[in-house]
């Protein structure tokens, strides 16, 4: 193991290993839960002891399934995995969090979760619509307090729910109205962060307040559906190819361990076997300093997790600055 990139981080239950594997829109390119189910399978075999997924998501059936399959074949207990999930934008009725997690933990098939984020800090209109919209076919918002819904949050911990608690999509802005009232304070922050966008001076504001980040799309997610045709494609940067040629690795290894000496836990996504175990081997290679500050100047400031449906919602947090 290189310096600079441990194998995990603390956090409240247990340690946070800073490699896992990311679930998000598996099922929107390949309309099943086998996928989901198969790589799960085979990150855990390949050694990942960490798994991202989430309510909206739509595959916590087939990510418990998978993990259930790995602790019946003796490969792991469930101590040794790390699952997180996230509350849905249309759960933030206080009343609903509980029974959201539980509906998570049926689907997971555990009685607890080593982490359960809020997704955003907006809210849908209540109900198991992930995206209730009018009759113009706008999402329909609901006015609960991100705040109100931490309060909930704080419950499930001491319900053991979960073992830690934290958040997705923030501002710091919302973050430090969050710290405000907190008896429990966020373990953790997922956001996007990439060599386009490294949300460097979020990222230092939460870890001066005792948060460990997470990047989602931390390969900045080249097939996303909607991507536009000028945007640009880091697998296609010229500073990526020459270092990782000179590494022997992965412009995606690369890229990954950019963001592991940072000190952020990534998350990447793949359905592909190969790559799962790629992705994963990122701990026998170390980058040097000027390496890393010709990787960081390829950031633009580029966000492309914008979730434009919410951007009138009063609590939409990307117009702040960060």
């Amino acid at each position: 193991m290189s310096a600079g990139a441990p194998l995990t981080v603390p956090m409240p239950g247990k340690p946070y290993p800073t490699v896992g594997l990311g679930t998000f829109t598996i099922f929107e390119k390949t309309g099943g839960a086998e996928e989901v189910y198969n790589a799960v399978k085979v990150a855990i075999a390949e050694g990942y002891r960490h798994v991202d997924c989430a309510f909206v998501y739509g595959n916590e059936k087939a990510v418990g399934d998978a993990i259930k399959a790995k602790i019946a074949d003796g490969t792991i207990t469930r101590n040794d995995i790390y699952i997180t999930t996230k509350l849905w934008d249309t759960h933030h009725n206080p009343d609903h969090v509980e029974e959201s997690l539980k509906k998570s933990l049926r689907d997971l098939q555990t009685e607890y979760v080593d982490l359960y984020l809020i997704h955003w800090p907006f809210a849908f209109k209540d109900g198991d619509e992930l995206f209730p919209k009018d009759a113009d076919g706008n999402v329909i918002f609901a006015d609960h307090d991100y705040v109100d819904v931490w309060k909930a949050m704080e419950k499930l911990v001491g319900a053991g729910l979960t073992k830690a608690i934290g958040i997705s999509n923030f501002s710091k802005k919302q973050i430090e109205r969050v710290l405000e009232v907190a008896t429990v304070k966020p373990s953790n922050i997922q956001i996007e962060i990439h060599p386009y966008f490294l949300n460097e001076k979020l990222v230092a504001f939460c870890k001066q307040n005792g948060m460990t980040v997470t990047a989602y799309a931390p390969l900045a997610n080249p097939s996303r559906t909607w991507k536009n045709a000028e945007e640009p494609i880091i697998f296609d940067e010229q500073v990526l190819k020459d270092i990782s040629s000179a590494k022997g690795k992965s412009i995606a290894q690369v890229v990954l361990r950019f963001h592991l000496q940072r000190g952020i836990v990534v998350i990447p996504k793949s359905i592909t076997p190969a790559r799962i175990k790629e992705n994963f081997q990122l701990y026998d290679f170390e980058l040097s300093e000027s390496e890393m500050q010709q990787i960081a100047g390829l950031d633009r400031n580029m966000r492309f997790y914008k979730e434009g449906i919410a951007a009138s919602h009063k609590y939409y947090g990307f117009h702040d600055e960060f």
